[in-house]
């Protein structure tokens, strides 16, 4: 069984300039009472998004030159707070498949990971630096290479920083668990096999 390989993500940008954002703010509780993650997508950043009568704020996941964005860039500490998967799981929902900030919070990094979402750090002006050229023109392709650990625009090339393990994970197709225990069920039975307790039973 192949995974599907994260090394090399390409796509527009939605630029959300704060720092420490929380993931409470990236999904509010009150929309965590859901025996799915299904259908999170529609609350990402709903109450920075819309006022209580439901009219929009003008957040940049809302402005039409970002609609169709799958790179979050971002600012520093994002996903700090509880360790809630829902977060993620919103943002994936959405449509996110890569986040580039100036830092993360740990928990948040690994529950993005097992989604195949890389969370990859650039110093604070590359950052500001790509943040502008999005908000400059939001049609340039971003491509994310975790192989060469670089971020690439027609116009410049930035170096990112992830965590080796994560990185070696996406990059190789095994951010999966699932997928990979399915990948490798074979070795695991051969193992199982030689098992001195496992004699007699079906694997």
């Amino acid at each position: 069984m192949s995974l599907p390989t994260r090394a090399l993500i390409t796509g527009r940008g939605i630029p959300v300039m704060e720092n420490d954002i929380d993931t409470d703010r990236i999904i509010p509780a009150r929309f965590m009472k859901t025996v799915t993650f299904e259908g999170l997508g529609q609350y990402a950043f709903y109450d920075a998004r819309f006022n209580e009568d439901g009219s929009k704020k003008g957040h940049p996941f809302d402005l039409p030159q970002f609609q169709g964005g799958t790179i979050l860039i971002t600012g520093r500490n994002f996903g700090c707070g509880s360790s809630r998967e829902h977060a993620p799981q919103a943002l994936h929902k959405y449509g996110i498949q890569a986040i580039i900030g100036e830092s993360f919070a740990e928990i948040f990094i690994g529950n993005c990971t097992s989604l195949g979402i890389p969370c990859v750090s650039l110093n604070k002006e590359d950052v500001e630096s790509l943040a502008q050229l999005v908000e400059e023109n939001p049609e340039v392709i971003i491509t994310i290479d975790l192989n060469e650990k670089l971020v690439k625009t027609a116009e410049q090339n930035f170096y990112l920083e992830i965590n080796e393990s994560f990185r070696k994970s996406l990059a190789e197709g095994i951010w999966d668990t699932t997928a990979e225990l399915l990948q490798n069920k074979e070795k695991i039975k051969t193992l199982y096999d030689k098992l001195p307790y496992t004699k007699g039973f079906v694997a």
